[in-house]
């Protein structure tokens, strides 16, 4: 495989669309497609950014081979963040978007709830009410592989935290932070922009009533190394 085929394969496998690597490394667009078709090739620092952004050692990225044994390790971390993924899901569904009862709090006055699979633990701890701020977080085997921190806020007395569970009870697979894009009921409505993948990511939630907005959310996190 030649290095522009694993650099398609591994870009996938990571998430990103080739402007979302182009915005990451600093490049045009069109910068990366030429890498990616075997028109041009980058220089060492983009080569050095690309290893780190991509999870694989420069030999392997550059080197070419006759099979793909060299991207084994990457399809292997590439299933685990499928069942991370989807653990995620199931941890974010049974827990605060379910009204799930809170465990013992980690802290003075904190809310605490937790989800457990196997040797997944998912915990998320929030303090505050109508102003806000928490952590989410994922462990396996007890090590941290994975952490979102977030803080918002209530804008307005027509905010519904029904209708914010009912939005969290949708979390997507493709983007497993918060809501869908979208997601309307009545007159209330939920918007969803995210920039970013799994391993690194920012975003912004709001709810509005009729063209009142009375809620808003930053987010932000990643995996943990």
């Amino acid at each position: 495989m030649e290095f522009y085929e694993k650099l398609r394969v591994l870009r996938n496998q990571k998430g990103f669309s080739q402007e979302e690597l182009a915005e990451r490394l600093g490049v045009s667009r069109q910068a990366a497609a030429k890498w990616e078709s075997g028109q041009s090739y980058p220089d060492l620092e983009h080569l050095i950014a690309l290893s780190k952004l991509l999870g694989i050692t420069i030999d392997r990225l550059i080197k070419a081979d006759e099979d793909d044994c060299n991207l084994a390790l990457t399809e292997t971390d590439r299933l685990d963040s499928e069942q991370l993924i989807a653990f995620l899901c199931r941890a974010k569904k049974a827990t605060y978007a379910a009204k799930g009862a809170e465990t013992l709090p980690s802290r003075p006055n904190s809310h605490d709830l937790q989800y457990i699979e196997g040797d997944y633990k998912y915990i998320d701890t929030y303090l505050g009410g109508e102003q806000f701020g928490g952590e989410e977080a994922v462990w396996t085997h007890d090590s941290p592989v994975w952490t979102m921190n977030y803080c918002g806020r209530v804008l307005h007395e027509g905010f519904s935290g029904d209708f914010l569970k009912e939005v969290l009870l949708n979390v997507p697979l493709d983007k497993p932070y918060r809501g869908p894009m979208i997601y309307q009921k009545g007159d209330y409505s939920y918007h969803c922009t995210v920039n970013g993948s799994f391993e690194w990511f920012q975003g912004y939630e709001e709810i509005f009533f009729g063209r009142t907005k009375v809620y808003e959310c930053y987010f932000h996190g990643g995996s943990i190394k």
